[in-house]
């Protein structure tokens, strides 16, 4: 069929390592949606449903194929006043030992709330001015949006 998106919500079992297979093979753009409560637990998450499924991998196996799939950890959280924020934007950089190296690129900073209990607050930049997927960024032509925005971040938060 040929698709050039793949898209599964709500992932919650062993199906994690069909995504994880499908992401592996070339279509860019594939995501799902998984519940975690940080981009860190996201990936741990992941390495449980594989292993629910009673795959027979080793850990650093698994670790190997969520790196090589996955670029971009993007956490949506439900805030106090019931609003729903993302909080983090963090990138799968890769591997040192067994151990999958990640990087905040954009964090939810909360200033406070107004007079009606709205949480108020914005996107600040880690600094990190260039992302490890800055290379595949440009090869889609969007390295100067992605560049504009994270110059945006920066001089907000001065």
């Amino acid at each position: 069929m040929r698709p050039e998106r793949i898209v599964v919500g709500e992932v919650r079992g062993p199906e994690v390592f069909d995504l994880l297979q499908a992401m592996n093979t070339g279509h860019d753009g594939s995501m799902g949606t998984i519940h975690s409560n940080s981009p860190r637990e996201c990936l741990n998450r992941m390495e449980s449903m594989i292993a629910m499924g009673g795959f027979a991998l080793p850990q650093k196996t698994v670790r190997e194929i969520i790196v090589g799939s996955i670029d971009v950890i993007i956490q949506a959280a439900r805030l106090r006043d019931g609003s729903r924020r993302i909080t983090h934007i963090t990138e799968v950089i890769g591997m040192e030992g067994d151990v999958i190296i990640t990087q905040d690129i954009v964090l939810y900073h909360i200033k406070g709330e107004d007079a009606q209990g709205r949480i108020i607050g914005e996107h600040v930049s880690t600094g990190i001015g260039r992302p490890a997927f800055w290379d595949r960024a440009r090869y889609y032509g969007e390295d100067a949006r992605l560049a504009n925005a994270l110059e945006a971040m920066e001089k907000e938060t001065q």
